[in-house]
């Protein structure tokens, strides 16, 4: 009797994933004991003081007043030419680099990672990024048949580690023509980390010499999903003016998300913007992505891209949506705020935070810790370096404690 059915490349694929596992453990737990005894530090989405989901109240008012013609009719494959350009702006603010840019619509982060993935690295290359990452970095890479490395993310300054980085990108353009380089910045999923202006020239330059020096390519892929929510508007956006007259051999891709920019978080809705320092790489740039849009998904969410659009052509609406926005940043930072201050009390060792909605804490055995912690009804993502707490999802009422019971946990599983 046959068994399978599946090409050589795709048996035994199982989708696992310890975040959704972990989420549906703490709800299990929420319906045995309520949700005043249970903290689920699992989702990264932003829920209340109540434990419910938020959406920015004009976001919601503004998808609501949308023609039912704006979200049933298709979009163009590369995205509405509006969306296009206004998303290169709720995206870089005033810190747009100087060279050539566009933008390509994609399904949310991940369609953006997947096309970087697909049309900048072959097939057996090896992708890189920091030790701590999120998960689903390994799954798109190991899907299109490549791999994920990494590199220790911070150096003994607690600074981005671009020592490490230029190691393994060298080792790595021995063996390949390209380099991607997945960065997740500012305010890093899962730490909480964020490169400032001179880190990021750092990387450029890390970037361009690797290039030069080998005459292979670098390709920055920079994951801004939670840009939106990493502090001052403008301050968190000088990074971008790293990308301005790229090296030769260098291009930069920014993911922007409308998941958490715009709490729609299932609507699926991003853009990956290439920066290039020649109109070629970016006319290419263009082209391929748009190929594999196509071939992929076809076209996406209508309605959210004339959302994004509405927004940032109103200067009233785009007021209020920021002013709300920075609410939910200072909720975010409040609990943020608690949790650093006993963790550094009790003596719970933390990956430097700055903000966004995870804060991380360094684990030989994350999954024991997890499964540790269930006991006191505390629910957390295991990682690959560690453990992560979603304080995006944790009321401000039931951070006082946490840092604690982690600490307890790690004490009685590692000791």
């Amino acid at each position: 009797m046959i068994t399978s059915f599946a090409a050589p490349h795709a048996k035994g694929k199982i989708a696992k994933d310890k975040i959704f596992g972990a989420a549906g453990a703490a709800k299990a737990d929420i319906a045995k004991y309520g949700k005043k005894i249970v903290i689920n530090g699992t989702q990264g989405c932003i829920l209340d003081e109540e434990g419910k989901l938020v959406c920015l109240p004009t976001i919601e008012k503004e998808f609501k007043n949308l023609p039912i013609e704006e979200i049933i009719a298709y979009a163009p494959i590369a995205g509405l030419p509006d969306f296009l350009e206004k998303v290169q702006v709720a995206c870089f603010g005033k810190s747009r680099p100087e060279g050539y840019t566009a933008a390509i619509a994609t399904a949310g982060g991940c369609g953006g990672i997947h096309h970087a993935i697909q049309n900048y690295t072959s097939v057996g290359d090896i992708i890189l990024t920091a030790e701590w990452y999120w998960a689903a970095y390994q799954n798109l890479c190991l899907d299109n048949n490549r791999k994920l490395d990494t590199y220790e993310m911070l150096n003994d300054k607690e600074t981005f580690n671009t020592v490490a980085l230029d190691k393994k990108l060298r080792g790595l353009l021995v063996r390949q023509d390209n380099a991607l380089v997945i960065i997740n910045t500012p305010a890093h999923n899962p730490t909480g980390y964020s490169l400032g202006l001179k880190e990021m020239q750092d990387v450029v330059a890390v970037a361009g010499k690797c290039a030069n020096d080998t005459g292979k390519n670098v390709i920055l892929f920079i994951d801004a999903a939670y840009l939106d929510y990493a502090g001052d508007k403008e301050e968190v956006r000088k990074m971008f003016t790293a990308f301005s007259n790229l090296p030769d051999g260098v291009l930069a891709i920014v993911e922007y998300s409308m998941s958490k920019s715009f709490t729609m978080y299932g609507q699926r809705v991003g853009a990956m913007i290439g920066v290039a320092n020649s109109e070629e790489a970016i006319t290419e740039f263009k082209n391929i992505n748009a190929y594999t849009s196509r071939a992929t998904w076809s076209n996406i969410n209508r309605a959210c891209m004339r959302l994004l659009v509405n927004v940032y052509s109103d200067p009233k609406v785009l007021t209020q949506v920021e002013k709300e926005r920075d609410f939910y940043y200072k909720m975010t930072k409040a609990r943020a705020d608690v949790f650093m201050k006993e963790a550094k009390a009790c003596g719970l060792p933390t990956i430097p935070y700055k903000a966004g909605f995870f804060v991380s804490i360094p684990s030989a055995q994350p999954d024991a810790v997890c499964e540790r912690l269930h006991a006191d009804h505390v629910f957390l993502a295991p990682l690959a370096a560690g453990v992560r707490v979603a304080i995006c999802a944790i009321p401000l009422k039931q951070m006082p404690g946490l840092a604690e019971k982690i600490k307890r946990a790690l004490e009685d599983v590692e000791s």
